[in-house]
């Protein structure tokens, strides 16, 4: 009955309107997802198309129903945003990870040192958020890059983002005097939601990445999209 009901929804999908998604923009992270999930979609014969947005207007579009969700956020998300639903099944993740300036005495061993120095993230990630909550000093900037920089030129102790993002900005900028500290700070999965009006698309979709997990076929998809970001990023570096 449970795969009957399924292949009831999945026609019923396929003759739908495409769906309508929105992804942080300027994070590596999100242009994973960016190919992975439209894959998801399409092997159930759905298309969908995603648009990249700063943090905060994608919160705005996928929670007012604009847009019909979002296509990577972190578990808490979902709790605090109750207008999305959360598909249960991960399909990514990210590192919470501090990087700070080479010789700058700066020690963290856990998120609890934060407290002591002067903090850079981008703008309405949630990860970076939770982790940084009541503290004060702290500075909300627009892209990976320009937390580099703050950390390069001694404007803030502390970069926090996701480890390969941070990374890919380093090496995009040449800044050789910045690094990532031992260990990352919080490892998380990363979910797609999907907005209250369309919850119905959840049980197949859940469906669908729990089979490419269980295949192999997620993971491959996983390393293809890893190697076409960090491609057409050396492309536009050079």
């Amino acid at each position: 009955m449970r795969f009957l009901t399924l292949f009831l929804m999945f026609v019923a999908f396929t003759n739908a309107e495409e769906y309508h998604f929105v992804s942080i923009n300027n994070l590596i992270e999100q242009e994973v997802g960016r190919i992975v999930l439209p894959q998801v979609y399409k092997s159930l014969g759905i298309d969908i198309t995603i648009v990249p947005m700063p943090g905060k207007r994608a919160q705005y579009e996928a929670t007012s129903g604009n847009r019909d969700g979002e296509i990577m956020r972190i578990f808490t998300y979902g709790l605090e945003n109750p207008t999305t639903h959360r598909v249960p099944t991960p399909y990514y993740y990210l590192e919470t990870m501090a990087f700070i300036k080479k010789g700058s005495g700066v020690k963290i061993s856990n998120k609890n040192d934060l407290s002591r120095y002067v903090i850079a993230k981008v703008r309405g990630v949630k990860h970076t958020n939770n982790i940084t909550k009541g503290l004060t000093n702290t500075y909300d900037l627009n892209t990976t890059k320009q937390l580099m920089r703050f950390v390069a030129t001694g404007r803030a102790d502390v970069a926090l983002t996701n480890t390969v993002d941070g990374l890919m900005a380093l090496k995009e900028l040449e800044i050789d005097n910045v690094i990532p500290i031992d260990n990352p700070l919080a490892i998380l999965d990363l979910f797609h939601y999907i907005h209250e009006d369309h919850k119905d698309l959840i049980p197949c979709i859940d469906e669908k990445i729990k089979e490419m997990k269980a295949s192999g076929e997620l993971a491959k998809m996983i390393k293809d999209a890893e190697a076409a970001v960090i491609d057409k990023n050396i492309i536009v570096e050079k």
